[in-house]
């Protein structure tokens, strides 16, 4: 979603979309740093290698979306619903 369809939305709708972000990004906090337990178990039991930093690089890559928070934290301040 970029600015210019976040602008269309009423001021409800911005805001249960900023606290979908607001939960999801714990969300994605949560499980980022599930899987770098997972990789500092790996290296504490010597098994260091590539594929132990796959994981974290593919869980980062989906569930990361800066552009789309920035754009509604933008809008949201626009509005002053901040």
């Amino acid at each position: 979603m970029n600015q210019k369809e976040l602008a269309q939305l009423s001021d409800d709708e911005l805001r249960e979309l900023a606290k979908q972000m607001k939960s999801s990004s714990i969300g994605y906090a949560l499980m980022i740093g599930f899987m770098l337990g997972i990789i500092i178990f790996s290296f504490a039991h010597n098994t260091i290698g590539l594929v132990t930093l796959i994981p974290l690089y593919f869980v980062f890559r989906m569930l990361h979306k800066p552009e789309r928070n920035r754009a509604l934290k933008q809008v949201l301040a626009d509005r002053g619903l901040d």
